[in-house]
């Protein structure tokens, strides 16, 4: 029996929306027309392809197309003209033919046509203004997950697998890119009007890949020199006027593929790679083979004013997509439940490269924040697997999500640690190896792992592969023997659950009176005992940080470790004990007055990575607390922060590194906002005004600190100034800072400006949801944007790209009164969000968690003063 899924009063069979195998697709030439001033687009399409049985129609994925003419050539060159059927509910063309057409070879020849959407998927435009004010228009496309048939008739699953030759059709003014090197440019006879001449560019085949990696840019760009990697030609494009920020994404573009090549043991798969910036782009970037399409904030960036955190995510989102050139285009998850092998591998290759390159940034270290982000989904009732059936395209669209990346990486990273780094290489270049241009699945992999390291992975993986969740690891010690126990962590304890068992990779550290012991080892029952040497003075368990899983200490165990803390621990370690105690306080295991009086052992702590876990729980705090509750927990964190703001001081010294840097910015933008620090706050005035003067005379990491200080203190010039900048920025990154502090302002009058900014145009697509989350976020005005946002619901669906509506409401986190959680458990009950169902199920649960905790701990959020002593 297959399961239905209901639409509207039609239920449709979740298998109809897979295409039979009766004909496999064996290569496309697509032509392709697009005309950015009609925004339409015409399409003439040859598809070679292989009859398996004798069949009387033809299946294949169609969506907000007109589909012309569908001809049939077979082997013996009779033509068989098809009747045309679209369904759209299932996104299907079906071509019937007047009789059977027998196996073999053939060729099926289409006419079509469509239009360039503005929704950020598919083939569709993007504007912009050019350095004189004038609009302009590009087309790009989007087509993960499926959404390459909004631009051409295909077999859009990504087993069905082809060659594909590409001919655009363009102004003569204008530059056509595509997936491969171009063969050639023809100039066709034109009306005689001058500017209105086209030419016909014509690009090289593909190697055999997806659907979903197929890309056609079309508009005014600029682009780099070439640099060659492995003889690949690698350049990076932009709309006119920005070419000059290309510098840093060039750079660690070619620096990453070149170790990818030399990491995979495998050469670059494509003839040539671009990265090209996307004025309107939904996600952060798509791993196009050959084309890579990115938001500008992901690869345009002066390396001389961007913050150190600016740059680190050009590095990252370049490393991830190139690593995706081997990891999803050259091999291919068979089917989307198998999406994690794409995104969770790019994910931990891009750490891997961007360790590699920018080794001072201390990467492996900083991913503790994403692991940390994705143990918080994955403690939810409502988590899911990292693998999991997917039946419907909006079950697709719903797993790019912090599971399939985040978690993914982080056990693939505790894999690595535990069979040692070379055996995991060896066997991942085998996996490329022996399933190139082709599919594969999780299993394949695990085959791969195995032969290269001769033990059981399959085994263990398997239950954090297709398994929800994760252990909390609890520690004592009986005499010379550490005993663990493991049981799952959830914030929400659900009995039905409390069975499951994980194949743990223990990594253990300990101090006896031999001497500092380490040892590695697997759990595979609910309790572990480890042998010492002797009784231990202390235990250091998930020793390095990798483990996807959380430690509780016996208090005792505890109070040894966290003396002295600075000289036992790593930070990594550091941060994973400020993690796991902040965990067990939201799940009810450690009470707030524990975990805050902790925090006073970090207050000269240097690690940005463990300030980001402290000041982020002390904002969820902030959450939790009325306006009258508010200065007691501002006066705790003045005197946490003071001490180590006083000492790093405004500006940094000579020869510090800039992780220093950008902790001092970091720290500073804490003590100005949920501190309400006002000598701070005075500071950070002067400082803004100095640097609107002369941008050198302030640290480009601090520049972040003064600007959300001022939207904290400041009212209309500031907002007018902010908005102002907004427009006049010079830099992605700058745009996007001004832009979105103009959320965090606390008048009622200029917040409704900037909600009405998100739906009235001012705003693109591509941002307007998330200045709607922060809107949501922010304390002052969290009521005043939920009520906007239920009030323009409607209008957020039309205007919003799809994939963004359910990211936009992870704001509703913040709405922390048990009024505000019933009237929003209300309002979704009856307003489901389309894509991401899962996501927003957790985004419910988290607000359940946060108002649990306001409740629990009532009379400790009453009492805060007493934690300031």
């Amino acid at each position: 029996m297959s399961d239905t899924h209901e639409q509207g009063s039609i239920f449709v069979d979740s298998q109809s929306y897979r295409l039979p195998e009766t004909v496999i697709p064996q290569r496309y030439q697509i032509r392709l027309t697009p005309d950015l001033k009609t925004f339409t687009f015409a399409g003439e399409e040859t598809v070679t392809v292989t009859v398996r049985e004798p069949i009387t129609e033809i299946l294949l994925n169609a969506a907000e197309l007109q589909i012309h003419t569908a001809t049939l050539t077979g082997a013996d060159g009779t033509p068989h003209h098809a009747t045309i059927t679209l369904d759209e509910t299932l996104e299907r063309a079906t071509f019937r033919f007047p009789q059977p057409i027998a196996p073999g070879s053939a060729q099926l020849r289409l006419t079509f046509s469509g239009l360039l959407n503005d929704k950020l998927h598919g083939f569709y435009r993007s504007s912009y203004k050019d350095a004189h004010g004038n609009d302009k228009l590009l087309a790009s496309t989007q087509f993960e997950s499926t959404d390459a048939r909004r631009a051409f008739p295909c077999w859009d699953e990504p087993a069905a697998k082809a060659v594909f030759q590409t001919t655009l059709v363009i102004d003569d003014a204008l530059t056509a890119i595509s997936n491969t090197s171009i063969v050639r440019e023809t100039p066709l006879p034109g009306t005689g009007t001058p500017g209105t001449g086209k030419k016909e560019v014509v690009f090289a085949d593909t190697i055999k890949m997806s659907t979903y990696l197929m890309a056609f840019i079309v508009g005014e760009f600029e682009g780099t020199e070439p640099v060659y990697v492995d003889g690949a030609p690698l350049r990076v494009w932009a709309v006119p006027g920005k070419g000059h920020l290309a510098k840093f994404g060039q750079e660690i573009g070619a620096a990453s593929l070149e170790f990818f090549s030399r990491y995979y043991d495998y050469k670059y798969p494509g003839d040539k790679l671009d990265l090209i910036a996307i004025p309107d782009f939904a996600s952060g970037a798509m791993e196009n083979l050959g084309a890579i399409t990115f938001r500008e904030t992901a690869l345009l960036v002066d390396d001389t004013t961007a913050t150190r955190s600016e740059m680190e995510r050009v590095a990252d989102v370049v490393a991830h997509e190139n690593a995706h050139m081997w990891f999803g285009d050259l091999v291919t998850m068979r089917w989307w439940n198998g999406l994690w092998l794409n995104e969770a591998f790019a994910t931990f290759m891009e750490m891997l490269a961007v360790d590699h390159c920018k080794p001072e940034w201390q990467r492996w270290t900083s991913f503790a924040v994403s692991r940390a982000a994705a143990l918080l989904v994955d403690g939810l009732r409502s988590t899911r697997p990292i693998e999991f059936p997917v039946r419907l395209p909006a079950e697709a669209a719903g797993m790019f999500d912090i599971l399939t990346y985040e978690k993914g990486a982080a056990v693939l990273r505790m894999l690595e640690q535990y069979l040692g780094e070379e055996v995991f290489r060896v066997g991942i270049s085998q996996y490329l190896r022996k399933h190139e241009f082709a599919n594969a699945e999780t299993t394949d992999l695990w085959d791969a792992i195995e032969a290269s390291a001769r033990q059981p992975v399959r085994t263990l993986m398997d239950t954090w592969v297709f398994q929800p969740g994760y252990p909390m690891i609890s520690v004592t010690v009986d005499q010379q023997q550490v005993v663990l126990t493991q049981q799952i962590f959830q914030y929400l304890p659900n009995s039905a659950d409390a069975d499951r068992r994980w194949h743990v990779p223990i990594f253990l550290r300990a101090k006896t009176t031999s001497g500092i012991h380490t040892q590695t080892a697997l759990m595979t029952d609910r309790e572990l005992r480890l042998s010492l040497p002797a009784a231990p003075e202390w235990v250091v368990v998930n020793a390095g940080g990798h483990g996807f899983y959380r430690i509780r200490y016996a208090q005792e165990l505890l109070n040894r470790l966290t003396t002295n803390v600075h000289e036992k621990l790593s930070a990594v370690e550091r941060f994973n004990l400020v993690n796991d105690t902040w965990a067990a306080t939201l799940a009810g295991l450690t009470p707030l007055s524990t975990y805050l009086a902790m925090l006073k052992l970090f207050r000269e702590e240097t690690d940005h990575n463990v300030w980001t876990a402290i000041v982020g729980s002390c904002h969820y705090l902030y959450r939790l607390l009325n306006t009258e509750q508010r200065p007691a927990l501002q006066s705790f964190i003045r005197a946490l922060l003071g001490p180590i703001t006083q000492r790093l001081g405004w500006a940094p010294q000579p020869g510090e590194h800039e992780l220093l840097s950008q902790l001092r910015g970091e720290l500073l933008a804490a003590l100005g906002t949920i501190g309400n620090d006002a000598p701070t706050q005075a500071e950070a005035k002067t400082r803004y005004h100095q640097y609107k003067a002369n941008p050198s005379a302030v640290d480009r990491n601090v520049v972040p600190a003064l600007v959300s200080i001022l939207t904290h203190i400041g009212g209309t010039a500031e907002y007018e100034d902010f908005h102002a900048t907004t427009k006049a920025a010079k830099t992605p990154q700058e745009e996007q800072r001004y832009l979105f502090a103009l959320a965090g302002f606390r008048q009622p009058e200029l917040l409704e400006r900037t909600l009405k900014m998100t739906l009235s145009g001012e705003v693109r697509t591509q941002n307007a949801p998330y200045l709607m989350r922060s809107l949501l976020l922010n304390t002052d005005g969290r009521e005043h944007a939920w009520a906007f946002l239920k009030q323009h619901w409607d209008e957020m669906l039309q205007q919003y790209p799809d994939n963004s509506i359910v990211r936009m409401c992870e704001g509703i986190t913040a709405l922390v009164t048990p009024t505000l959680e019933a009237d929003v458990q209300q309002f979704f009950a009856s307003h489901p969000v389309k894509q991401g169902a899962k996501t927003m199920e957790q985004h419910l649960e988290k607000l359940r968690i946060a108002v649990a905790c306001q409740q629990r701990e009532a009379a400790t959020l009453m009492n805060l003063d007493t934690h300031n002593r």
